[in-house]
């Protein structure tokens, strides 16, 4: 048993080692790259107004005015019982719950 450990591990070891050595001795360019955004100047350039363009599918256009505070919109919090007082009142339950009438024993 200890003698097949040992060679799965070996093989592991000379697994990775050689997949290191057999990457070609290639090494990693040092050489840094400059990320370049893409622009888009028609978007951005200034003229005259135009007509409307659509620039999502099914974009649609919407309108508010005014706030409309949280308590109208928000449903209120649920009121969380401690679980202290869950323990307590399983207990108690417990106390008062029907007992058996009899025992049987074997």
């Amino acid at each position: 048993m200890k003698a097949t450990l040992v060679a799965v591990f070996l093989l592991m070891i000379a697994s990775t080692a050689l997949g290191q050595v057999s990457s070609g001795g290639s090494v990693l360019n040092s050489q840094p790259s400059v990320l370049t955004l893409p622009s888009h100047p028609v978007r951005a350039s200034y003229a005259q107004m135009g007509q409307e363009q659509r620039l999502g599918e099914r974009a649609s256009y919407s309108f508010g005015h005014g706030e409309r505070p949280l308590w109208e919109v928000a449903p209120p919090p649920k009121e969380e019982v401690p679980l202290g007082d869950v323990a307590r009142a399983l207990r108690e339950a417990h106390l008062y719950a029907r007992k058996a009438a009899f025992v049987k024993e074997n």
